[in-house]
């Protein structure tokens, strides 16, 4: 819940304290969507556009609930997520390189 806040000072130091969770909350999804990489059987299921709008569904309707405006949420929910799949396919790619080496070394 916001205080009221007395000067733009205190404004301030309120939106960095909420910057520093949100940027570790970023880490934390960060390390989820590296494990969620290797579930995945390729490159469609990590982008998964029905799982994108399911998120968006459900991140407008915690906005409306928590008082949130539902367009900025949904804005930076999307950018957020196009951010994370670009990181997944990057790692997917990776792991599916070192699964098709691996293979290759096994048969050898």
């Amino acid at each position: 819940m916001a205080v009221n806040c007395t000067s733009l000072e205190q404004v301030r130091e309120h939106i960095d304290g909420l910057d520093r969770k949100i940027v570790s909350l970023i880490a934390e999804r960060g390390a989820y969507v590296s494990q969620a990489a290797s579930f995945k059987k390729d490159s469609e299921a990590v982008k998964a556009p029905q799982r994108v709008e399911q998120v968006i569904a459900k991140v407008r309707s915690l906005a409306q609930e928590l008082g949130a405006n539902a367009g900025i949420t949904e804005s930076v929910y999307r950018a957020m997520i196009a951010a994370f799949i670009q990181q997944e396919l990057t790692e997917h790619s990776a792991l599916q390189a070192a699964d098709q080496a691996g293979r290759t070394y096994r048969a050898k």
